[in-house]
């Protein structure tokens, strides 16, 4: 994929070289000045949220987030500029980070407040996985995805369930408690449901009625299902995924695919798996 956004030659190669490939010293650097801009960039968002220092640095942290916005704009252009293929990049995964990176600034000339969206430039940190070649990382990563992937069915007929439980008893807690007691509607009836099935527990609404009060219990014991049944069906699949057979892992004698992680020996002939050259490159 990298290939087809590699210029051929001149000034746009080398510049991709820099911008793109952390396995070079111009590469490496740029990035980890990248990442430090972006920590920086982060840490003047959390400082102008804070009232005392807004009050008495609010210029300078203006001038610096409209640094670092500008530094990032130009970074993002010359991505764009230095690729061959450029849609690929403005259409990718990190080329909508990027760009999501630099748009709150702008849009903050227009709805003050919407400066701090610029917490998203934290997912351009996910460089430093490709920086320090920390891929194992990715690796565990994907295999909870496919865990969640396998389960979602599991867990949305699940869910269907809990929606329709907290529907239930919040019109029926809304009748107990006779529309007082913050119980003014059905639907604050529901949140309070929702509050008090996942274990919250805000307590901003509560019942008083002895009916309402039984009913509540009941469905705080029932709360802890909703803990227990989705971390039970995702702990199931990551089970299956662990043990579901390598593709990478080849008998060196009849060819034969398919063998679990830790297999030594061939299912088939019987030979070992050990060897180097059991191990399908």
């Amino acid at each position: 994929m990298e290939q087809e956004l590699i210029p051929q030659e001149g000034w746009r190669k080398r510049l991709f070289v820099i911008m793109y490939r952390s396995d070079t010293a111009g590469g490496k650097l740029f990035d980890v000045l990248l990442l430090v801009f972006i920590l920086a960039s982060i840490v003047i968002v959390f400082l102008d949220s804070m009232s005392v220092v807004h009050a008495r640095y609010a210029h300078l942290l203006f001038v610096l987030e409209w640094g670092f916005t500008i530094l990032f704009a130009i970074e993002y252009c010359l991505r764009i500029l230095c690729v061959k293929n450029r849609w690929q990049y403005i259409i990718s995964l990190m080329g909508i980070i990027d760009l999501l990176s630099i748009l709150p600034t702008f849009f903050s000339l227009l709805y003050i407040g919407s400066q701090y969206l610029l917490v998203v430039r934290s997912l351009r940190l996910l460089r430093v996985f490709r920086i320090f070649k920390l891929w194992h990382y990715i690796d565990e990563g994907k295999f909870i995805i496919k865990a969640l992937y396998n389960s979602y069915r599991k867990i949305n007929i699940f869910l269907l369930f809990i929606i329709i439980v907290v529907i239930i008893v919040g019109s029926v807690m809304y009748l107990l408690e006779g529309g007082r007691n913050g119980f003014t509607s059905i639907p604050d009836s529901i949140y309070w449901a929702v509050v008090t099935i996942t274990t919250v527990g805000y307590g901003d609404i509560s019942p008083v009625t002895p009916a309402g009060k039984f009913l509540s219990t009941l469905l705080m014991l029932c709360g802890y299902s909703i803990i227990a049944v989705p971390t039970g069906i995702v702990t199931s699949e990551m089970a299956k995924v662990a043990r579901k057979p390598s593709d990478e892992i080849k008998c060196g004698r009849c060819g034969k695919e398919g063998h679990t992680d830790d297999a030594r020996y061939c299912r088939i002939c019987g030979e070992s798996l050990l060897d180097k050259d059991s191990k399908a490159v």
